[in-house]
């Protein structure tokens, strides 16, 4: 189960839910405590919190998987980083340098529970293609339509805006795409740049050799997972 406590305020009031951003984190730490307690717990129990209250709280159905499913966490900021740290199977991160990356699973270690072991997830946009050339021709293709289908649903935003301001996810990845267009290997950010970082939108150019190459330094990294969604999905996996 992917825990993402959300993107922005205004997203949020759309559903009703008017918290505050580091409010929604200590509602996700509470919602954890007890979802975790109903899969593992043999007997009933109850639960005084900010944000819920149960009263014999208890499900005869548990998790096939022990101690329960496998719970992934999202989430940049630093609220984000204590419960993802103290709740996650495996804490995912979007597509950042390697540096970064190295830097953030620091970070995630460095406020877990001492004897806690968990997985990290990075999600990358592969772009392939038979040859690095032709690959970066697509990947321009696939820009150019982007910022085509922007302009026409009269998205407009200035450069080096976030999607959602709110997101510090979004705003790393914008830092990083105003930086350099190219990171590591092949790492490219100009996609992330036109949308604003509206989700995961860094991408890997080259060849299916080339960008197996650089999934292989992410592993090389710490990585535990590797999460890619294409533009051609079928295609690129």
């Amino acid at each position: 189960m992917h825990i993402i406590t959300g993107g922005s305020d205004a997203e949020q009031k759309r559903d009703g839910d008017w918290l505050d951003h580091d409010s929604r984190y200590r509602r996700t730490d509470e919602y954890l405590d007890i979802v975790r307690r109903v899969w593992t717990s043999e007997t009933p129990f109850d639960y005084e919190g900010e944000f819920y209250q149960v009263k014999q709280a208890f499900s005869e159905v548990k998790p096939l998987q022990k101690p329960h499913l496998p719970i992934y966490f999202g989430g940049a900021s630093g609220a984000a980083v204590g419960v993802g740290a103290k709740h996650s199977s495996v804490y995912a991160f979007w597509g950042e340098p390697i540096a970064a990356i190295k830097q953030r699973i620091a970070e995630v270690k460095a406020a877990a529970p001492s004897e806690k072991s968990f997985g990290f997830s990075v999600s990358l946009r592969p772009i392939l293609a038979n040859t690095e050339e032709k690959a970066w021709e697509k990947a321009r293709y696939i820009l150019s339509r982007v910022k085509e289908n922007l302009a026409k649903a009269g998205i407009q935003l200035p450069s080096g805006a976030s999607a959602r301001p709110q997101a510090v996810g979004s705003r790393r990845l914008l830092d990083f795409a105003q930086d350099s267009e190219i990171y590591d290997k092949r790492l490219w950010t100009p996609i992330a740049a036109a949308t604003g970082a509206y989700g995961n939108t860094t991408a890997l150019v080259g060849t299916p050799e080339q960008v197996a190459e650089s999934l292989f330094d992410y592993y090389d990294a710490g990585v535990t997972t590797l999460l890619i969604r294409g533009f051609d999905p079928v295609e690129d996996a």
